[in-house]
């Protein structure tokens, strides 16, 4: 789990670094993923660990940062994509599209961990 956190840590830097120099105002908020990115890198990074309740410990706060990173933009940016999926144009589209994909990522990421816990949960029983 260690790596894949890693891994999409890296995706959520990539987002906010192509965000960034994709919007021509290069907005400061836009490297908002990066960041989370950069946290979920960290968090992996000391989950590669032998010692199994730090790994444990490291996972359960990335999946929190994940969830945070997934409930933040989900909740911002809803109402403004529903309205852009109805044709109303919006202010700062590329920042909802932003929003929208980081939510998917930190989801996606946090159903795959919730999965993984399940699974060791079981394993143990």
């Amino acid at each position: 789990m260690a790596n894949l956190t890693i891994r999409f840590g890296v995706i959520l830097v990539l987002l906010g670094v192509i965000t960034y120099f994709a919007v021509a105002s290069h907005a400061p908020t836009s490297l908002i993923p990066a960041y989370f990115g950069l946290v979920l890198i960290g968090l992996g990074a000391l989950a590669r660990t032998e010692d199994a309740k730090k790994r444990m410990l490291w996972m359960h706060i990335a999946v929190t940062v994940g969830l945070v990173g997934a409930i933040i933009p989900l909740v911002r940016a809803t109402g403004k994509a529903i309205q852009m999926v109805q044709g109303v144009v919006v202010e700062h589209r590329m920042a909802v599209i932003e929003q929208m994909l980081m939510a998917l990522i930190c989801i996606i990421f946090v159903a795959l961990c919730v999965r993984s816990f399940v699974a060791a949960r079981r394993a143990r029983i």
